[in-house]
């Protein structure tokens, strides 16, 4: 299946009081259409700052400073703002953590939605509000043209979030970033918004970058997972063989502190000390003061990517080499 996000190489620095710190090292990836990947670690693994990348809305002091990011085949990484306006909203969309900094709150519902959609498409008011209303329906909000007259203040966050999901597809995009788009919501809402999600990408063939720290949301959703430490990737592969048996240490780590509700009496698995910090980066492999199964060279050598089993995996630990010889 032909990618529809390619990322080569990406690398973001920040440039802060006469240093510059990695923030982004070197990391590749792809989305085909209608995929769901799933980009998971812990908080400061880079995971939002590769969404904003691809979006095209880093800000200084952050700023791209290598690599590619094609989408359907064309460079966007290079494109002018008026250029990359464009295309966020029409072509790739965005799904924020808290809906109170997606909405206006000036703003009616539903002049937000017709604004974006008249933006975007050639429809009249009246087609556009057409528009907006359906998509209320459709992602569950009772009474849509009724709503349609609300402020974002006036709704609950579980139907700011719903209406969010509306803007995000109201023009039919290819790709969406959604960015711990229910971090915010109770639990049960959390799964509603979640199937909503996947079944409106599903009906439509559209593409997903989902952010998350929450291996449980990457489980119930995501069809690959990307795992992100300190700025780089150190596994990708399918879901489900990657749950069943992760690769590297660090994966299997985030897979031991999920709860098991079927063995309660298993002590909840820990990895030791914190991630490095961009301004204080660790030779060879970033992880290796934390795991338990480092190497020499882990300490030395920044570790090659190999295949094991489903999955992609930077580590010594998977050198086809290092396991022959042991």
């Amino acid at each position: 299946m032909s990618a529809l996000l390619k990322v080569e190489g990406l690398r973001v620095e920040i440039a802060r009081r006469g240093r510059v710190m990695t923030a982004i090292d070197d990391v590749s990836f792809e989305i085909a259409a209608g995929e769901i990947l799933g980009v998971v670690g812990e908080s400061g693994a880079g995971k939002s700052v590769t969404g904003t990348a691809v979006l095209g809305l880093l800000e200084r002091p952050a700023f791209q400073a290598a690599g590619r990011i094609l989408f359907d085949g064309r460079r966007i990484d290079t494109l002018d703002e008026d250029a990359m306006r464009a295309l966020r909203g029409r072509e790739i969309a965005a799904v924020f953590q808290d809906p109170l900094t997606s909405l206006d709150p000036l703003m009616t519902i539903g002049d937000q939605l017709t604004e974006t959609i008249r933006t975007h498409l050639d429809l009249t008011q009246a087609e556009a509000v057409e528009r907006a209303a359906r998509l209320l329906a459709e992602v569950g909000i009772p009474a849509p043209r009724e709503r349609l007259a609300s402020y974002p203040h006036e709704m609950s966050g579980g139907m700011r979030q719903r209406v969010v999901l509306a803007l995000a597809f109201s023009c039919e995009p290819r790709l969406i970033i959604a960015d711990e788009p229910t971090t915010a919501l109770d639990v049960s809402i959390q799964a509603q918004i979640l199937d909503l999600l996947r079944a409106m990408c599903r009906e439509r063939g559209t593409a997903v970058m989902l952010v998350t720290h929450d291996m449980g949301v990457i489980a119930e959703v995501a069809d690959r997972v990307a795992v992100m430490y300190a700025g780089r990737l150190v596994e990708v592969g399918p879901t489900q063989s990657l749950l069943a048996e992760a690769a590297h240490p660090y994966t299997r780590g985030l897979m031991g502190s999920i709860p098991d509700m079927h063995r309660r009496d298993v002590e909840l698995a820990q990895i030791p000390g914190s991630m490095p910090r961009p301004d204080a980066p660790v030779p060879g492999c970033a992880f290796h003061p934390r795991c338990g199964q480092a190497l020499p060279r882990c300490a030395v050598e920044r570790p090659l990517t190999f295949t094991a089993g489903a999955s992609e995996v930077a580590c010594w630990l998977a050198d086809p080499a290092a396991r022959s010889a042991a």
